[in-house]
């Protein structure tokens, strides 16, 4: 590019609106993009969201002076997430939501606004991209750009992770996705699994999706996600109005047949997470519910196909009593079962150290076909 770049704070409500509009400039020819909501993409800097209540952040966007006046064509977000630094005991800073046209200089100039901004409130490394934290949209894809996106995963172009690499940025973790077709059964070790589960007096029921029961068994969701997950890399626990605010964002759209719930004496133990893929509706919808948008969204819903599988949980001590395969083995039935859409799901996304989860989806029958990334680099 010839033209002038200027790396701009977000600081008015025409400025917001740019940042929103960078998307559709850097996809605009891209068969694989899916817009996102942008209210749900707005919502993130809100005053009321309660990331404010534990760190802070700054905007940026990348504007090119063009003959109809300044154009958008770049945006990045740095932010302090002071729960992760706590963690981690080590002053940390992230870089998320980055969305950049094809030029290198432009990039630079945006990640570089984010790394100064995070210097100068005493961060000494960076990781990205986290928007904000790893419950949010995070990690670049570097393999596998040859097919959209399955609900609430993240995609950007291929330059983007050439240019991480081009500034020296080092890989910090990469995370997988795999394709598990459903045209033909599970092993027999998994059916095996559930009936020893059963043996064991473990029991299974779907999730429940309405009113107080659904409150319910998301609370207890909340509790087992803190006890099971409580190690996961670069995260830290949601608060339960933060996970309840989520939670109740997906109620209408879980199929509670691919959602089934493991018990022990009435306890929670684990879970199988399965959503359609509601982005293929979403693709449709150009990023507004308004009523045109939800006419859309409710007409291409019929065409969902596939799902996805966000999370398989069981707390450490239920193991051995097979709830993790007793919990796959229900979920895949729930989508095998006759009058379902789905014929493939995918499992994501999995950290490639995950050894005990990969070796549980390798096993299944699951095949990586899509590779995410996240960087650092130092301060």
């Amino acid at each position: 590019m010839t033209k002038t770049i200027e790396i701009r704070v977000v600081s008015t409500s025409a400025d917001s609106e740019m940042f929103l509009d960078v998307p559709g400039r850097v996809y605009a020819n891209d068969p694989n993009w899916v817009p996102p909501l942008r209210s749900d993409v707005a919502k993130q800097f809100a005053p009321t969201n309660p990331f404010f209540q534990y760190g802070k952040l700054q905007q940026f966007i990348a504007l090119s002076q063009e003959a109809n006046g300044p154009q958008a064509v770049g945006r990045i977000v740095a932010a302090i997430n002071h729960r992760l630094i706590e963690r981690e005991g080590k002053n940390i800073g992230l870089f998320g939501f980055f969305e950049c046209i094809s030029d290198f200089a432009t990039a630079i100039a945006l990640l570089e606004a984010a790394c100064q901004w995070l210097r100068e409130q005493g961060m000494t490394q960076v990781r990205g991209p986290i928007d904000l934290s790893t419950h949010n949209n995070c990690l670049f894809l570097v393999d596998g750009f040859d097919s959209p996106p399955m609900v609430m995963m993240p995609y950007n172009p291929s330059y983007y992770p050439e240019f991480m690499e081009r500034d020296g940025w080092y890989k910090a973790k990469d995370a997988y996705a795999y394709d598990f077709p459903l045209d033909k059964p599970l092993p027999p070790e998994f059916e095996k699994a559930y009936r020893i589960a059963c043996k064991s007096g473990v029991t299974f029921r779907p999730l429940r999706t309405k009113g107080k029961a659904f409150e319910e068994d998301c609370i207890s969701l909340y509790h087992l996600f803190n006890r099971a997950f409580v190690n996961n890399w670069s995260s830290t626990p949601r608060s339960e109005a933060e996970f309840l605010e989520e939670a109740r964002s997906l109620q209408s759209l879980v199929d509670p047949d691919v959602f089934p719930i493991a018990e022990y004496n009435g306890e929670m133990v684990g879970f199988f997470m399965g959503l359609p893929d509601y982005n293929i509706p979403l693709k449709h919808v150009g990023g507004k519910l308004n009523w045109l948008g939800i006419l859309k969204f409710l007409w291409y819903r019929r065409q969902i196909d596939q799902g996805r599988v966000l999370a398989i949980c069981s707390l450490p001590e239920y193991r051995r009593k097979m709830v993790p395969l007793a919990v796959i083995y229900l979920g895949m039935q729930g989508g095998q079962q006759k009058g379902k859409p789905y014929r493939r799901a995918e499992l994501s996304w999995v950290y490639e150290d995950n050894s005990s989860s990969r070796k549980l989806i390798e096993a299944a029958g699951g095949k990586i076909y899509k590779t995410y990334r996240i960087y650092e680099k130092g301060l």
